[in-house]
C-alpha cells in the first residue's frame, strides 16, 4: 500500500473511530436518568399523559397539505382521541389549562360543539375557580402563582364569547386578591411574580382578557409592568431567546453553546401573540411585544431543522436524536398566528409553518395520538418517541386552528 493511501485509510478509521464515539455519547445523553424516569411515572400517574412502548403505526391517512380541510382532519383525529382519553381526569393544573386552550380553538376552528361542552362541563364542575394551593395543616391559603392563573385563559374565553358573569367572576377575585398583595418575594431566584419563562404564556394572556372583560386598565398595567421585570431577567438581546429562569443564565449544552429550551420559548412566544389579541392598540407597551416576537420569530425561522421540526435545546439540535413537538408546535402557532393578526410577513414564515406542520403529522399514530413530546420538566431532557402529554396536543390544536385561519378558512363568531 502506498503512503497516500496508507494515510488515506488511517485518516477513515479516525473517522469512524471519532463518529462511533460520538453516537455512544448521543445515546448515553439520551438514556433517561433514574430521576427523569420517576418524573416520567409521575407524569403517567397524574394523567398529564404517557409513553408507551408500543404505540402502534403512524397515521397514513393524513395529508401533510395545510389546505383548511387536510389540517381540520388532523385536528380532529389528534382532538378526538385526546379528549377521549382524558376527560375522565381533567384537572386544574397548568398540564390541562394548555389542553384547554386548544380544545377551544379547534371547537371554533372546526364549528364543532363537543370540544367546547366539554370545556363548559369543566367550568361548570370547579364552579369556574382557579386551582388554589393549601399549605401546612391549617390549610393556609395561598395566592394562585402564574400556573394556578392559566386556567383563567378558558375560562375567559367562554365568559367573552357568552358573556355568563359567573365564568369570569372568581377569577377576577382572584388577580384582584394578586394585585393587592406584595409583588416581591424573599427567595432566591424567584423574587419576581413571573420568574420563569413558562409563565409568560400561564398568565399575562389572562390578565390581557380581564382587561377585555372588564375593561379596567389596572390589569394591563401589571401585566406590562410584570413582564417587563421577566423580559429584562431572562431574555437574551444577542441570540433573541429566552433562558428558562435564572438559574439557567449560565447554563450550556454539551457542543459549548448556550441553553435554550424549546418549549420554554414556545411558551413565550405563544404567551406574547395570546396577549396581544386582548392588549388595547394604544397601550404603551405593546411595540416591545411585537418587536420581542418579530425577534424570536426570525431566531426561531433560522433554528428550524430540515424535518420542519425543532430540537429540545435549540442551540444544540445535533445533540438530541429526535424533534420535541410541543415547543415546535408552539412555535408554528405563534407564527402562523403573527401573520394572521398583520404582525409577521406572509412571506416569509409561511414556509417555515407549513414545513413545521408537515413535520408535526409525522408524529401522529394510527389512532390520534401525538408523540414526541417531552415529560413535564425545565430543561430539554430525554423522551420516547411516543411520548404524548396534555399540553403538547393544545398547542397542536392552537396552531391548527391558526393554519386554518391562514389559509383561508373563517372561524365561528
Amino acid at each position: 500500500m502506498s503512503i497516500p493511501a496508507k494515510i488515506s485509510w488511517t485518516v477513515a478509521v479516525i473517522a469512524v473511530l471519532i463518529f462511533g464515539a460520538q453516537q455512544q455519547l448521543a445515546i448515553a445523553q439520551h438514556q433517561p436518568t433514574p430521576k427523569e424516569q420517576a418524573n416520567i411515572a409521575n407524569n403517567a400517574a397524574r394523567h398529564f399523559g404517557d409513553a408507551p412502548d408500543d404505540p402502534g403505526p403512524i397515521a397514513t391517512d393524513l395529508s401533510y397539505s395545510t389546505k383548511p380541510a387536510a389540517v381540520a382532519k388532523a385536528m380532529r383525529k389528534v382532538a378526538d382521541w385526546q379528549l377521549k382519553v382524558s376527560q375522565p381526569y381533567f384537572d386544574r393544573i397548568w398540564t390541562w389549562s394548555v389542553l384547554y386552550t386548544g380544545f377551544l380553538a379547534a371547537s371554533d376552528s372546526l364549528n364543532d360543539p363537543a370540544y367546547s361542552n366539554a370545556m363548559l362541563a369543566m367550568g361548570q364542575k370547579y364552579e369556574w375557580k382557579l386551582r388554589t394551593n393549601m399549605l401546612g395543616p391549617d390549610d393556609q391559603f395561598r395566592l394562585p402563582d402564574a400556573d394556578g392563573q392559566s386556567l383563567g385563559q378558558a375560562y375567559l374565553d367562554l365568559y367573552l364569547q357568552k358573556k355568563e358573569p359567573v365564568m369570569m367572576q372568581p377569577t377576577q377575585r382572584a388577580l384582584d386578591e394578586v394585585l393587592a398583595a406584595p409583588r416581591t418575594s424573599n427567595i432566591p431566584g424567584k423574587e419576581i411574580a413571573w420568574w420563569w419563562c413558562d409563565a409568560l404564556f400561564m398568565a399575562p394572556p389572562v390578565w390581557s382578557r380581564m382587561y377585555a372583560a372588564t375593561g379596567d386598565r389596572k390589569y394591563i398595567t401589571y401585566l406590562d409592568e410584570e413582564w417587563a421585570k421577566t423580559s429584562d431577567r431572562l431574555y437574551d438581546t444577542q441570540e433573541h431567546l429566552y433562558a428558562r429562569d435564572s438559574t439557567y443564565l449560565n447554563r450550556t449544552e454539551a457542543n459549548g453553546k448556550k441553553m435554550f429550551w424549546s418549549r420554554g420559548n414556545g411558551w413565550v412566544m405563544g404567551g406574547i401573540i395570546r396577549t396581544l389579541k386582548y392588549l388595547p392598540q394604544n397601550d404603551p407597551a405593546r411595540a416591545k411585544y411585537v418587536a420581542q416576537l418579530k425577534e424570536m420569530a426570525a431566531r426561531v425561522a433560522e433554528l428550524q431543522s430540515p424535518d420542519g421540526l425543532w430540537r429540545a435545546g435549540l442551540l444544540d439540535p445535533a445533540g438530541y436524536d429526535q424533534p420535541e413537538i410541543s415547543g415546535s408546535a408552539f412555535f408554528v402557532y405563534a407564527l402562523a398566528a403573527g401573520v394572521n393578526q398583520g404582525i409577521l410577513d406572509k412571506k416569509v414564515y409561511k414556509p417555515v409553518i407549513d414545513k413545521g406542520w408537515a413535520g408535526m403529522l409525522h408524529h401522529v399514530y394510527a389512532d390520534g395520538r401525538l408523540g414526541c413530546i417531552q415529560q413535564t420538566g425545565a430543561e430539554p431532557a430525554p423522551f420516547k418517541a411516543s411520548a404524548s402529554y396534555t399540553y403538547g396536543v393544545g398547542a397542536f390544536l392552537l396552531a391548527g386552528s391558526e393554519i386554518r385561519q391562514l389559509n383561508g378558512h373563517s372561524t365561528r363568531k
